[in-house]
């Protein structure tokens, strides 16, 4: 933690990002609104300006030579978590591919509105999309799981796009947060030194309420009677790989072995029930991995973009601005939820953003006697919160580049007005710092007193 502290400060490390907000914002509002041309959004391939967003931190910091920059790109790109998220695109990538060709997301599809009233199927989407995640413990997951399903929620129901994938990635969101086998969770509670199940108890009474003025708000939103869908048919042959996932995922099992099993289900049932000839196995679920190459290479640039900054000191600058307007115990709660939100909007990657700011975080809790798991809960609620809305995370990006391989483009702008849960996430953690007083001091978990 003293190496962290000894870093330097330099406000201007932060200009790739700057560069890379500009300019897709303002070309994706240049396009869509003032030349009229048709999902202008969409036009500005994020690919593209990434690469120039790392050009500019390439630029940057004249200490380091270009060697000296690729080995520090190199480092932040071989991550732990940016690897495992790749190959989870790619693995998810090869489930889609082949679930859809074997016509499983269609049948759930069918199988779930049959059951369950056309007002009520996105507020349902929601729901499914929380219980997911809350087992898999990952967002990025739980949507590469349930975007075909959100996709053909869409088209059965007449329903906007935007607002089906807002729905999945509000649930993903949900629990990214709160699951036990999160990264997210764990970064949090290791840092702060508190147990996981008390940073649930507490962290869950949090967010609760926006869940379920999230779950109501999507019904509202939703026209109002009974809306006459026409289902198509269901096999439930083909709807068991999907269901294998599903059941995998509530259980616990690992994320991989899930994706894995239900891709080599989905192969058996098309093969059999003859949606596709054997000798295309290879072939559909290249077609599902192709569409994560997008997802991929950008969160390697990011995770390039990222390690550059870190180096040119722009996250401590982030982390030494916040510091020194902490005055007072809600002051030290705020400035701990900005720390972490500014850091994850300068990385896109919460749980990186919360092993950088935790030991921060823990030092300002025992400083002004913040409870651990209060602490914990917090840096967690506002990681995720920034996390789920960013147009250039992974979440987002991914969300909408699944809704382009089934060929609906939406640009992830678009979905932003539809994250009724990130919102009310932060909303929530706002006024659970501003108006819910903690209880009476007792002894920290790390023998401090709180």
């Amino acid at each position: 933690m003293e190496q962290t502290r000894q870093k330097k400060s330099n406000p201007a490390a932060l200009l790739p990002i700057a560069v890379f907000l500009v300019l897709y914002l303002s070309f994706g509002i240049l396009f869509e609104y003032v030349l009229k041309i048709e999902m202008g959004f969409y036009k500005v391939q994020a690919v593209v300006i990434f690469l120039i967003a790392l050009l500019v931190a390439v630029l940057q910091n004249r200490e380091l030579d270009f060697q000296g920059k690729i080995r520090v790109m190199a480092k932040g790109a071989a991550d732990e978590n940016v690897l495992t998220m790749c190959l989870i695109f790619l693995a998810a990538g090869a489930f889609s591919g082949a679930v859809s060709a074997a016509g499983g997301a269609d049948s759930t599809v069918n199988l779930f509105l049959t059951f369950l009233p056309g007002k009520f199927a996105v507020g349902g989407l929601f729901l499914i999309s929380c219980f997911i995640s809350l087992s898999m413990g990952s967002s990025t997951t739980t949507i590469a799981a349930l975007v075909p399903f959100a996709v053909g929620i869409g088209e059965a129901t007449g329903f906007p796009m935007a607002l089906c994938l807002g729905a999945v990635v509000s649930g993903a969101m949900f629990g990214d947060n709160l699951s036990m086998i999160s990264d997210t969770t764990i970064a949090a509670v290791r840092t702060q030194g508190c147990e996981m199940k008390d940073k649930f108890r507490m962290n869950f009474w949090i967010v609760l309420p926006a869940a379920v003025s999230t779950l109501i708000l999507l019904i509202l939103v939703t026209p109002g009677g009974d809306l006459d869908i026409q289902t198509g048919e269901y096999n439930l042959f083909q709807v068991i790989p999907y269901l294998v996932v599903l059941a995998g995922a509530l259980i616990g099992f690992n994320v991989f072995a899930v994706l894995i099993a239900g891709t080599v289900l989905s192969l058996a049932v098309g093969i059999a029930t003859g949606a596709f000839p054997w000798t295309d196995l290879f072939t559909v679920m290249y077609d599902g991995i192709a569409g994560m190459y997008d997802i991929t290479v950008i969160s390697i640039i990011v995770a390039c973009i990222g390690a550059l900054v870190d180096e040119g000191g722009g996250i401590e600058a982030i982390i030494r601005f916040i510091r020194s307007r902490t005055k007072a115990k809600k002051g030290a709660q705020l400035g701990i939820g900005a720390l972490v939100a500014g850091v994850d909007i300068a990385t896109a990657n919460n749980t990186i953003a919360i092993v950088m700011t935790g030991p921060i975080a823990r030092d300002i809790s025992r400083e002004f006697g913040v409870d651990p798991r209060r602490t914990a809960s917090l840096l967690d609620i506002f990681a995720s919160a920034v996390q789920g809305i960013l147009p250039y995370g992974a979440q987002l990006l991914y969300a909408v580049g699944g809704a382009a391989a089934a060929g609906h483009i939406v640009s992830s702008v678009e979905v932003i007005p539809f994250l009724f849960y990130p919102f009310l996430m932060g909303v929530s953690a706002l006024i659970f710092i501003l108006f819910i007083p903690e209880r009476r001091s007792r002894k920290r978990p790390d023998g401090g007193q709180e």
